[in-house]
């Protein structure tokens, strides 16, 4: 029984992980190494949490909710406010069709508070409705409603005209 249930396990770990890490890597404004532990510690609370995953009606948004409430658990640790040098992150996904906007979005994302930005990523990367998103981040719809504002209007500041820029190639 232990064994099965270990087996399925590794197969949702398995199925999710690159999701999960295409997530965390937003949440984290591209720090791929936070987002390899933010994903690490995902999956092993998840494993933790796997033989009652029966009562759960979705593991995969249980487990997005869990990276989310991850995140902003490490943001609010003093030892989150680290900052990594002007470096490119290592890995960037082949599939980027154009390097420049996607690190001027990364730049304008790690610019917004650590809750805007999960609300921006859950909202508009993962497409979760607002109610969706106000249960993974255990507030009202209208607190989502309100960052969504606040966050997207402040995404428009910090990329003025250049985001049009880098759209209009």
């Amino acid at each position: 029984m232990r064994a099965s249930r270990t087996e399925e396990f590794k197969v949702f770990a398995a199925a999710r992980a690159g999701h999960l890490f295409r997530s965390a890597c937003l949440l984290t404004s591209g720090d791929v190494h936070l987002a390899e532990d933010l994903v690490q510690e995902t999956l092993s609370r998840m494993y933790v949490l796997w033989g009652r995953a029966r009562r759960i009606d979705n593991p995969a948004a249980y487990a997005q909710t869990v990276l989310v409430r991850t995140f902003l658990t490490h943001r609010r640790r003093r030892s989150a406010s680290e900052r990594p040098l002007a470096e490119l992150p290592e890995g960037a996904p082949a599939d980027a069709d154009d390097p420049a906007l996607r690190m001027t979005l990364l730049g304008a994302l790690a610019q917004l508070a650590p809750k805007d930005r999960a609300v921006v990523v859950l909202r508009y990367w993962e497409d979760r409705s607002i109610e969706e998103t106000a249960a993974a981040l255990q507030v009202s719809p209208a607190a989502v409603r309100t960052r969504c504002v606040r966050a997207l209007g402040r995404l428009r500041e910090l990329l003025g005209g250049s985001i049009a820029e880098f759209a209009a190639r």
